[in-house]
């Protein structure tokens, strides 16, 4: 870390912080547009979909014990129920489309890289960088994409259930991070630390991406 880098007010941390996100969204998304395997349909998505959200539950989950400021916590509760709401709502869309989900494990094969990334941050703001902040923007831009193959596919109503009630919840989230950095991003320090989980973040969001391409032939699914 540069010791000699001077803090920046709020609007000029967001900034520099937005323009990082935009430029690592616009090549993950366009990575995202890839056309999936052969055998990847909108339910092998939809699966997918289930273990992001209720890793994204779990992670807002275990960093609101530890919280003491009221608004802070109660952000990260909400957070909390509205994945935990998109993931009854995926399930019922999938057992809609036929999907047998009785005796499914969403987390059988362990948890993500990402959400070991995530569960390893100690500092709140290094937590609402990486997560609100990042993450959801994140998702915003694969749930579009989704929903864009969704539509392609013919499946109408899978894809509102993203455009319409998933990807609201998210943009709130994302808004959440944005607050909440304005108050805890204010130290050079913090200000580092908020960069490097952004970046990070981004980083494992890329790697991953790739490597259920490359693996599973997985594209085009949604985030949290």
């Amino acid at each position: 870390m540069d010791e000699s880098r001077a803090a920046l007010d709020a609007d000029a941390l967001l900034a520099e912080l937005d323009s990082l996100l935009r430029v690592a969204l616009a090549r993950i998304g366009e990575g995202a547009k890839a056309p999936p395997g052969p055998q990847i349909g909108v339910k092998e998505l939809l699966l997918v979909g289930l273990k992001n959200e209720i890793e994204a539950s779990e992670e807002a989950a275990m960093w609101l014990v530890g919280e003491r400021d009221p608004d802070l916590k109660l952000g990260l509760a909400r957070q909390c129920g509205d994945e935990a709401k998109h993931y009854r709502l995926i399930a019922d869309r999938l057992r809609e489309i036929g999907a047998d989900l009785s005796g499914y494990d969403p987390l059988a094969g362990g948890h993500s890289a990402m959400f070991r990334y995530l569960k390893s941050l100690e500092t709140p703001v290094e937590r609402i960088a990486a997560g609100p902040f990042a993450r959801e923007a994140l998702a915003q831009v694969r749930n579009d994409v989704f929903a864009d193959f969704c539509e392609a596919k013919g499946d109408l109503a899978t894809a509102r259930l993203y455009r319409d009630i998933i990807g609201p919840d998210e943009v709130f989230h994302h808004e959440l991070g944005r607050r909440m950095l304005r108050r805890y991003a204010v130290t050079a320090e913090d200000q580092d630390r908020a960069r490097r989980a952004v970046a990070r973040t981004l980083q494992i969001a890329e790697e991953l991406q790739e490597l259920h391409r490359l693996k599973q032939g997985i594209s085009s699914a949604p985030g949290c």
